[in-house]
């Protein structure tokens, strides 16, 4: 697992932080990250007696480290068996030894005996990602990929871009850097390579533009905006490395916009920071940090910037993008986060994601990116960009097998943006006009076979948010008792058509749309007259009546009975063929909107025989009185069987 000596690389813990205490040759050795003399020292003090749980845990982290994942797997499994000493960070671990020694089903057996151990977020990538991964077949791109010749026998990784060159991180021997004895070679520095037309590096030498150090230099971001180059370096004072109380000597991010216009600007010596990115739209920087209150091992974080110049306190990218694994080398392209993490659930080691902003801090589920950008050995520090010919252009490290040294920088070139296809739906489950959100409402996306793909529920504010591996068909459904149904089909051509903005779905409460009268249910409408002796819909009426149209919509098991009255004046038989003909003319309106037949049971017309009050035949009443008895009724006869 190369990535580990990348890592560690970065976080510098020397022997005087640990040597006032008492320590065994294994843990001196662990801690100068020797983790081959670990074992062996580990494995004598074992023969002469036992190991604490701290140094057993160590002995595990030591076979996984050096790629014995057997070893390593049976240990930790035996540690979480009988302690509790487990972090977030060594049950990654933990899983990743499972993972390659006994495969992905025994992973997901030990995820469903210990679900309350993670997070509802991790669960949720874990699943969508495997799921993802068996797909990759029908979804994956074609990508043309190649070792660029700039590579070394030593590492090089982090490549960035620099005006019309790229810049990469390199440990091979040149200048006045010394030899860094936890890897045996070089510090790291910053080299600058020309690039052809082929996208090929060529001619790499050493970055002339950054302050002198003898001590590591790397993970370059250069920012055209603000003409600067940020960048990690080991915290120094000239020739002498600074220390913390603690003992510790990290990494720091400086900003520069040449050799003599140089400072820091995130610093603590308990602390590293690398992979800075910096986002001008926004003025964020973005970074990887291992700070005590991560999610597991280094995490990703952004700082408010002015101009560079930083503005607030770390912000964690939080737990949809941060796992128990380490995150790093974040990197935006058309509101796309590519990052690199060695969480359990990726093809081996570090492989790299990407996941949508769907808005300011909010992120969808990452994706792998699959074979070819990833291997089951170590793949990290992507970047893009739109290549001048057509396509797209961009690089990457890793330590596959078949490169030139350690870590190499592979280019590659895409027709589009790389990760394997997705579907998102992210929006509100709102009320129509006033847009109050529904909360409690299952939402559902389900295949043209009608088996559910995910399933979730809204939010006290009506939020929802659904993404599934790429289908040409799916169901959207929304629904809530007591209120209507949404459902919507759509096919591969509306689904590539769909917009990344929020997706509203709105469902009508029943309680809005109907009203008691007369001891009855019915549909709420304001009340209407025909013309007087008339029976024909004006549009004042049709207004009234498309409330049932739009009931129907909503609800379209309701079964009705329209039922006209009108009032004592005339004769009965008269007001009678009269009330019909009115029933009769609601009833053909709402077939003509589109009401089925079958929701509507009776049209009856009642005449004067339900008056309601004494305005009967013979006695006296104001208007009003009289209008009071002239109504039409569209009555819900199935309500109490529905609801």
């Amino acid at each position: 697992m190369r990535f580990w000596s990348i890592f560690l690389f970065l976080l510098i813990f020397p022997y005087t932080s640990f040597a006032q205490q008492k320590r065994s040759k294994g843990d001196i050795s662990f801690f100068e990250y020797s983790y081959r003399k670990a074992i062996k020292e580990y494995q004598k003090e074992l023969e002469k007696g036992s190991l604490t749980s701290d140094q057993y845990l160590n002995l595990a982290d030591s076979y996984l480290k050096v790629g014995n994942f057997k070893n390593a797997s049976k240990i930790y499994v035996d540690i979480f068996k009988k302690d509790t000493i487990m972090t977030a960070h060594h049950f990654n671990m933990l899983l990743q030894s499972i993972a390659r020694t006994s495969g992905m089903e025994e992973v997901k057996a030990f995820l469903g005996e210990n679900k309350q151990k993670f997070s509802r977020e991790l669960l949720e990538n874990t699943e969508f990602n495997y799921e993802l991964l068996q797909l990759k077949n029908e979804l994956a791109l074609t990508y043309e990929i190649f070792n660029v010749s700039s590579n070394s026998p030593q590492a090089d990784f982090s490549p960035a871009f620099f005006k019309d060159k790229v810049l990469f991180s390199s440990a091979r021997p040149g200048g006045s850097k010394k030899v860094y004895s936890p890897s045996g070679e070089s510090y790291l520095n910053i080299y600058e390579a020309e690039v052809d037309s082929n996208g090929d590096m060529k001619a790499p030498r050493e970055f002339g533009g950054l302050k002198t150090s003898k001590f590591h230099k790397s993970t370059p971001f250069y920012s055209e905006e603000l003409k600067s180059l940020f960048y990690s370096l080991s915290n120094a004072v000239g020739s002498e490395l600074l220390f913390s109380a603690n003992g510790k000597n990290s990494m720091s991010i400086a900003m520069s916009s040449g050799s003599d216009a140089y400072k820091y600007i995130l610093r603590d010596l308990d602390t590293s920071f690398y992979y800075p990115f910096y986002e001008a739209a926004t003025g964020r920087l973005f970074f990887a940090a291992n700070f005590e209150d991560s999610y597991g091992g280094t995490d990703l974080y952004f700082v408010y910037t002015n101009d560079g110049i930083i503005m607030s306190s770390p912000v964690n990218l939080g737990p949809r993008i941060n796992t128990p694994g380490n995150e790093i080398a974040p990197f935006i392209f058309e509101n796309t986060l590519y990052f690199a993490s060695d969480v359990f659930y990726g093809l081996g080691g570090m492989d790299i994601y990407k996941s949508n902003l769907q808005d300011y801090n909010n992120f969808s589920i990452p994706v792998n990116l699959g074979t070819d950008i990833n291997s089951k050995e170590d793949d990290f520090g992507l970047i893009i960009k739109n290549n001048d010919t057509n396509g797209l252009l961009g690089y990457f490290a890793s330590n596959r097998y078949g490169g030139k040294g350690n870590d190499d920088v592979y280019g590659f070139k895409v027709d589009e943006k790389p990760g394997l296809k997705t579907l998102a739906f992210k929006g509100k489950v709102q009320k129509p006009n006033d847009g109050i959100g529904i909360g409690g409402a299952v939402v559902t996306l389900s295949d043209d076979e009608g088996t559910v793909l995910k399933e979730v529920t809204t939010d006290g504010y009506g939020n929802y948010q659904l993404e599934i591996p790429w289908r040409h068909k799916i169901s959207l459904k929304a629904e809530k008792e007591r209120y209507s149904t949404y459902l919507m089909d759509f096919n591969s051509e509306e689904l590539d058509k769909m917009s990344t903005s929020k997706f509203n779905l709105e469902l009508v409460l029943i309680d809005d749309i109907l009203s008691e009268s007369e001891a009855q249910v019915v549909i709420k409408m304001n009340k209407f007259y025909f013309n007087k002796g008339r029976a024909e819909i004006s549009p004042e009426i049709a207004m009234e009546l498309e409330k049932v149209v739009a009931a129907i919509k909503s609800f379209p098991k309701l079964q009705l009975r329209i039922e006209s009255h009108t009032d004592s004046r005339g004769g009965s038989s008269y007001n009678f063929t009269l009330s019909q003909k009115r029933s009769n003319a609601i009833e053909n309106y709402l077939l003509e909107q589109g009401v089925p037949k079958s929701n509507i049971l009776y049209a009856v017309g009642y005449g004067e025989e339900k008056i309601l009050n004494n305005c009967k035949n013979g006695v006296f009443c104001l208007e009003m009185l009289h209008n009071k008895n002239e109504r039409s009724l569209v009555v819900v006869l199935n309500y109490n069987v529905l609801f």
